[in-house]
């Protein structure tokens, strides 16, 4: 059965054939990808490695958790379902203005 890893602290420079190659040291990697900041398009620093059995996932979580790569200390465990959030609502709140309330000119609200 396939077992997906999270992998976090990794270097923003590090790409998906990278993590690949490194976590190919435990076993058959059947995928690995960094994930990307929508609005930048940068990395954010974690990814997922799923492996094609239980063994070598563990023998990827025991060889790297809490080792250094590329100068960073990694966190690696079981990947855990992503929990449910509320939509995020980037217009703004209250009022609907930019102003924050008050508006107008400044020099004239004395």
């Amino acid at each position: 059965m396939a077992k997906k890893l999270y992998v976090g602290g990794l270097p923003y420079s590090t790409t998906d054939n990278e993590l690949k190659d490194a976590f190919a040291q435990a076993g058959a990697v059947s995928s690995a990808i960094i994930i990307m900041d929508k609005m930048t398009g940068r990395s954010k620093g974690f990814g997922f490695v799923e492996f094609a059995n239980d063994e070598d996932a563990q023998k990827a979580i025991d060889l790297w958790n809490g080792k250094d790569f590329g100068g960073r200390s990694l966190t690696v465990n079981e990947a855990r379902p992503m929990e449910e959030r509320p939509r995020r609502d980037f217009r703004g709140g209250g009022g609907g203005d930019w102003g924050g309330g008050g508006g107008g000119n400044r020099r004239n609200n004395w």
